[in-house]
């Protein structure tokens, strides 16, 4: 994969584990996941959980290993014997001969130039430490976070399926409004009437809208403005949140949502001291919708919560949105225009939230930082008529989405991601790349995946166009 940057090398980090009879694997990796949290370790560089061996078959350690994608270390009690413990306790030592099998068994793995960074932490059966290994570096996958959809369709003659934009956009009488709005490009831009819809349309006072150059602006100033100390990114998701964080001069942690769980978030898993999370609900590129109170449940008090719902309004009756709620502190909701109005070019979307958040937000923006034509769409598409529009698009392509899901299902090999619920699929595909460049041969434009923190080259993002576009793009796949 090729990087915003090189593929970085850092220390190892291993885990010591102790077991008593009993303990559970959720019990175990609680434990673990908050010692790693609450030191502001990543999970990401842990290379193996070690402990002694006549605990290393023990269901919950396995469990743990797997869930960390790491192997099991196996020490006999001599071993750990053999290691100083900053923290001895009489009953391990009086059954194996070491004060501590967690701080032992890490240290022991970690060799000896290896230390300890969090010291034993239990829960009622087990116990858990951390030490550093600076031997060997793992390597740190990088990825091109700055590489979108645009990028594929790039050559004459390709039929789109790389972008998410709705086909036939923007529509005639959204057309008709914005050609309107030419004889107004002398006056400077007025985005009262505008603010005064988007509010109307959620519910809100104008004071909780933010209009901005579409979302990535957004993503700009929330990075730039907000005093964040340890921001996470929940991945797979749109990348230029990360990209614009990192751009901005801070460190992110990800959180990685794993294929195994149907990419569905799993609110254990932030770690509890982030003062940022951003995640994306549809996200972007799993087609995952997340259940809105489970969402609501990442708030904290200090923290920012940002929602990334640019595809929301593909999802009949935008159930599990945010954007109307204010009693969840902190939160910022994210909203485009772009994908179902296919206003790509104009540069239209807004932030809802706290009016004290967004005025900080606003401070950053330059003077009239939205022009003439797009507050002219952000009102157009906040009416009733075009919500209803919307709506009526939006369960027209659930019925497509389900037949390219069904389709690409057939393929040899083939898991498309699902439930799906936004206007584009997640599919591994076996050789995916090839696929792609074959498909790209024969006038196909398809998404690679390999660019996702959280993916490899064996995935692929297919934007749901008709029926008809399906079949022969469901053609052209079989080869």
């Amino acid at each position: 994969m090729l990087a915003d940057g090189a593929p970085r090398r850092t220390s190892s980090l291993v885990v010591g584990v102790g077991a008593a009879t009993g303990a559970t694997a959720a019990e175990i990796e609680a434990l673990v996941r908050g010692a790693l949290g609450a030191a502001g370790l990543p999970l990401a560089r842990v290379r193996a959980v070690a402990t002694v061996d006549r605990r290393a078959d023990a269901p919950a350690v396995v469990a743990l290993a797997a869930r960390l994608g790491v192997p099991v270390r196996a020490y006999a009690p001599h071993e750990l014997a053999a290691v100083p413990v900053p923290r001895p306790s009489r009953a391990p030592r009086a059954a194996l001969g070491t004060g501590s099998v967690a701080e032992a068994a890490a240290l022991a793995e970690a060799g000896g130039r290896g230390r300890l960074l969090v010291a034993k932490q239990k829960s009622a059966r087990a116990t858990c430490a951390v030490a550093e290994d600076p031997r060997e570096g793992r390597v740190m996958p990088s990825y091109e976070l700055r590489h979108h959809g645009d990028a594929e369709v790039r050559g004459a003659g390709l039929t789109d399926l790389a972008v998410n934009v709705r086909a036939g956009t923007p529509p005639a009488w959204l057309r008709e409004r914005l050609a309107d709005a030419l004889g107004s490009l002398a006056a400077y831009p007025d985005d009262r009437a505008a603010r005064a819809a988007v509010a109307a349309r959620h519910g809100l006072a104008p004071e909780r809208v933010l209009l901005t150059a579409g979302a990535a602006e957004a993503f700009v100033l929330l990075a730039r403005t907000l005093p964040v100390r340890r921001p996470v990114v929940v991945h797979p998701q749109f990348t230029e949140p990360e990209a614009a964080l990192r751009a901005a001069g801070h460190a992110v942690e990800r959180v990685v949502l794993r294929e195994e769980d149907g990419f569905r978030l799993d609110p254990a898993l932030v770690p509890a001291g982030a003062d940022l999370v951003v995640l994306g609900n549809p996200t972007n590129p799993t087609s995952v919708l997340h259940p809105a109170d489970v969402i609501a449940s990442l708030a904290r008090p200090g923290r920012t919560l940002v929602v990334d719902e640019a595809f929301v309004d593909t999802v009949p009756g935008e159930h599990e949105s945010l954007a109307s709620r204010t009693d969840v502190p902190g939160l910022l909701v994210l909203r485009s225009l772009t994908k179902t109005w296919g206003l790509a070019g104009l540069r239209i979307g807004y932030v809802l939230g706290a009016p004290a958040t967004l005025a900080r937000l606003a401070r950053a923006q330059p003077l009239w930082p939205v022009s003439t034509p797009a507050l002219v769409a952000a009102e157009a598409c906040s009416a009733p008529a075009a919500l209803a529009e919307a709506e009526a698009a939006a369960r027209d392509l659930a019925g497509d989405r389900d037949f390219l899901a069904a389709g690409l299902a057939e393929l040899p090999g083939a898991r498309v991601v699902g439930p799906a619920a936004a206007s584009f699929l997640l599919v591994r595909l076996p050789d995916a790349a090839r696929v792609r460049e074959r498909l790209r041969g024969a006038g196909w434009a398809v998404r690679r995946g390999d660019t996702f923190p959280g993916l490899g080259d064996e995935w692929l993002r297919v934007a749901v166009r008709d029926r008809g576009t399906s079949e022969r793009f469901l053609a052209a796949v079989r080869g």
